[in-house]
């Protein structure tokens, strides 16, 4: 009779911990609203985030492009600073111009954002696809699985990411930077998260609600979607929300290293670069795109910092 039970009594204490996705994305909406700080960081990316999206729209309301040059809105007796304080900004130009071409910074900056924040979604996306995968696999099945996977994970993280990325990105200039970025980015960052939901996997794989699962005759596939994942999926959204800041500033610095996103297409990295020899005379030009790429990176960190200890206030409990 005991025997019997068994499966009984561990199928109905298995739902608590499997179900705990829900709590998850509850937690994520709780973390977003807990604090003054986190609430202004949530506003300004999802602000920026339209107006990366729309910035088309927004630019062609105003009668900007980010692409033409105004030359009667610099002074060349001045060396091609532009006319006007603070950088030229006006109402026609909110942001100012650039030196030398009178480029619009406004309309730069929003489709500088939307370049940096689709960089950074994608190769989040396809870093965190792989990772995941690669992880659940080595944890969950182990033995020669988990060694090869291991063995590649290592291999990767044993290359020094930032050098390895220029040396890349700098070998086949003739193709599309953006495509590239996004490539180097995911084939780097994929070996950490997978590191990190691989040891996650084999603490959970053990569990009584996953063996419960395999008694009753769950095939692996169920187990693992049903089952694990969602056991490790606060981990797995701590770490995405991390990734988005660190690779939207890599980004920023390859552009910044000229092997990124090339001109004419704007970049913040590319145009802080540019910025660097007027920061004396023309200091908009370089705290305009340097003041939007920290306050992303800064609010993107604030917000997965507050996730992060919200699910460890879980764990703990």
């Amino acid at each position: 009779m005991a025997a019997l039970n068994l499966p009984t009594r561990l199928e109905g204490q298995g739902p608590a911990e499997p179900r705990r996705a829900p709590k998850v994305f509850a937690r994520f909406r709780r973390a977003v609203a807990s604090t003054p700080a986190t609430i202004a960081s949530a506003t300004f990316l999802v602000l920026l985030i339209l107006a990366a999206i729309f910035a088309p729209l927004i630019t062609g309301w105003i009668g900007v492009d980010p692409y033409t040059f105004n030359e009667d809105l610099i002074d060349p007796m001045l060396g091609g600073l532009p006319i006007g304080p603070l950088g030229g900004i006006s109402a026609e130009h909110p942001f100012g111009v650039e030196p030398l071409n009178g480029r619009d910074l406004f309309a730069r900056v929003l489709f500088g954002a939307r370049t940096s924040l689709l960089i950074a979604a994608i190769a989040t996306i396809l870093t965190a696809t792989i990772g995941v995968l690669l992880g659940v696999l080595a944890g969950y099945f182990g033995r020669t699985t988990d060694m090869v996977i291991s063995r590649i994970t290592d291999f990767i993280m044993a290359f020094p990411a930032l050098i390895f990325m220029i040396a890349i990105l700098s070998a086949v200039p003739e193709v599309n930077r953006m495509v590239m970025l996004i490539i180097v980015l995911s084939v780097f960052g994929w070996p950490a998260i997978s590191r990190v939901v691989r040891g996650q996997v084999m603490s959970v794989k053990n569990r009584e609600f996953v063996e419960a699962a395999r008694a009753s005759g769950a095939s692996r596939g169920s187990i693992i979607f049903r089952e694990v994942l969602p056991n490790v999926s606060g981990t797995i959204i701590v770490m995405v929300t991390l990734m988005i800041p660190s690779f939207i500033a890599t980004e920023a610095g390859l552009s910044f290293l000229g092997v990124g996103v090339r001109p004419p297409e704007p970049s913040w990295g590319q145009m802080i670069f540019s910025a660097v020899p007027w920061f004396s005379t023309s200091p908009m030009f370089f705290i305009i795109p340097g003041t939007f790429l920290t306050l992303t990176v800064l609010s993107c960190m604030i917000i997965g910092d507050e996730l992060e200890r919200q699910l460890g206030k879980t764990v703990a409990s």
